[in-house]
C-alpha cells in the first residue's frame, strides 16, 4: 500500500486512513473509561479527533510501508477493577473497533453499493475499498504480539508472572525489533495467516 506514488488514491485514501487510526484509540480509551480507567479521557483523548491521535512515525510507515499506528492512548492499570481481564478487553478494543468498521463498510456495500457508485463513481468504490482494507489491515497488524502493538498486552495478561522478565526484555527493544521485522519483510510471517483470519470474518 504504497500510497505516496498515486496522488489521486491517497486523497481518496486519508479520510479512511484518519479514521481507522482515530476509532482505534477512541475505542482503546472509551473500553479503558468502561473498565474504570479515566487516564484517556482526562488527557484528552477520549476522542476522534484524527489529530489528538497523531503518530508521524506510525502515519509515514502506514503512508510508505503499509503497516503503521497512531499514537497509543495512555492506560493506567491501577485503575483497573480486574487487571488482566480488563487489559484484555482495553487491549482488544482498538482491534475489535476496526473490525466493526471494516464489516459496516461492508454491509453499506451489499446494499447500497450499486447507488453508491452511481453518485460517487470509481471514486467511491476506492475509498469503500480503502476503508475495508485499512481497517482490517490496522486491525492485524495490531495483533502481532510486539510491543507497543496490542498484540503484546494480550500476550502479557496471558503470560505467568514468573515469565514477566521476558515480556519486560521484549517491551524495551520492541520498537527496534518491529523495525527491523518491517524493513526485513519478515514480518508479514507473521501478519499474512492473521489477516486471512480476519477477512474470513467479514459478511461477503
Amino acid at each position: 500500500m504504497r500510497l505516496i506514488s498515486d496522488p489521486v488514491r491517497l486523497l481518496l485514501t486519508l479520510p479512511a486512513l484518519l479514521w481507522a487510526l482515530s476509532f482505534h484509540e477512541f475505542c482503546h480509551g472509551f473500553a479503558a473509561k468502561m473498565v474504570g480507567d479515566p487516564t484517556a479521557e482526562r488527557s484528552g483523548r477520549l476522542t476522534l479527533n484524527p489529530f489528538q491521535h497523531f503518530d508521524l512515525l506510525g502515519t509515514l510507515m502506514l503512508l510508505f510501508v503499509g503497516f503503521g499506528w497512531a499514537k497509543p492512548v495512555p492506560i493506567n492499570i491501577r485503575y483497573f477493577r480486574h487487571p488482566r481481564r480488563d487489559l484484555i478487553i482495553v487491549s482488544l478494543a482498538g482491534v475489535a473497533g476496526n473490525i466493526l468498521t471494516a464489516i459496516i463498510t461492508v454491509l453499506f456495500f451489499r446494499f447500497a453499493g450499486t447507488r453508491f457508485y452511481l453518485v460517487t463513481g470509481q471514486a467511491g468504490l476506492i475509498f469503500l475499498y480503502q476503508m475495508v482494507s485499512i481497517n482490517m489491515g490496522l486491525a492485524a497488524f495490531n495483533l502481532i504480539p510486539i510491543p507497543p502493538l496490542d498484540g503484546s498486552r494480550v500476550l502479557e495478561a496471558f503470560l505467568p508472572y514468573k515469565y514477566m522478565h521476558i515480556y519486560n526484555w521484549l517491551e524495551r527493544y520492541g520498537m527496534i525489533i518491529l523495525l527491523l521485522l518491517l524493513f526485513t519483510g519478515v514480518i508479514n510471517v507473521l501478519f499474512d495467516p492473521i489477516i486471512r483470519l480476519l477477512w474470513n470474518l467479514l459478511p461477503y
